[in-house]
């Protein structure tokens, strides 16, 4: 199920989020795979250690802002994560449909960029 070109963004959003399962089965297959390298696993798995610390630079109960840092550092680790494997290894690990997978890299690369540069340099 894709989408169609001119669809709406809550479309969009809906079909993303339904594609979320399939996203976490590649996310799991990468951080299991030998060819993806182990500084981007490393980074993935200290995202999701700071996404489960109660510990965070912005407290989780400030709405809307206290829950974007964790979306934006998932983003980013995902987006790293991504980029490390390559395309070729994602396409071999990926359940879904490959406009599915575009539009995920879509959302998670617009999350990505909104974190700052100095921060994603680092994690380079």
């Amino acid at each position: 199920m894709t989408a169609p070109a001119g669809a709406s963004w809550r479309d969009r959003v809906t079909e993303a989020a339904l594609a979320l399962p399939n996203m976490a089965k590649l996310l799991a297959r990468l951080a299991r795979d030998p060819r993806v390298p182990r500084r981007a696993k490393v980074i993935a798995g200290a995202a999701l250690a700071y996404m489960a610390s109660p510990v965070d630079f912005v407290p989780d109960f400030i709405p809307v802002i206290g829950v974007a840092d964790d979306i934006l550092v998932a983003a980013l680790a995902i987006d790293r994560l991504l980029a490390a494997a390559g395309e070729d290894l994602i396409a071999e690990l990926w359940d879904g449909g490959p406009e599915t997978l575009e539009l995920l890299r879509a959302f998670v690369e617009s999350a990505a960029d909104l974190v700052p540069a100095r921060i994603r340099w680092l994690l380079r």
